[in-house]
């Protein structure tokens, strides 16, 4: 999440390459939309649309948070025939993270809650 907030603000600003903005954009985007996936505790106390809560909702399965992760990813990496800038990095990492969430579906591994990231009560609520 830090790495795609860093990196769509940095070529955000690349104006020697316009069309990687939009990448960028996108990748600034994702930041946010893994903070509220991987933090559930957020849905419920930041002002959301109903549309959003629900589709943040969808990503509660390990097999759904390795597709949203490979979709972002693949964005990323289509952002390198435009013009190859550090987005690279944002998506050999969230190729990873999908490769692992992946790996979790595949062995059928439950998802745990954190209690920092809103205790298990919470984030039983939430989803």
């Amino acid at each position: 999440m830090i790495l795609c907030f860093a990196l769509g603000i940095a070529n955000l600003f690349s104006f020697n390459h316009i069309g990687v903005i939009p990448f960028s954009a996108v990748c600034l985007a994702c930041s946010f939309i893994i903070l509220f996936i991987e933090v559930p505790l957020l849905l419920r106390i930041c002002p959301t649309s109903s549309k959003f809560d629900e589709f943040i909702r969808k990503f509660s399965t390990n097999y759904m948070r390795a597709a949203i992760y490979l979709i972002m990813s693949i964005i990323q990496w289509v952002s390198i025939a435009v013009h190859p800038t550090s987005l690279i990095a944002a998506a050999v990492v969230l190729l990873a993270t999908a490769s692992f969430y992946g790996i979790a579906a595949l062995r059928k591994d439950e998802f745990m809650s954190s209690k920092t990231l809103g205790g298990q009560g919470v984030a039983q609520m939430i989803v």
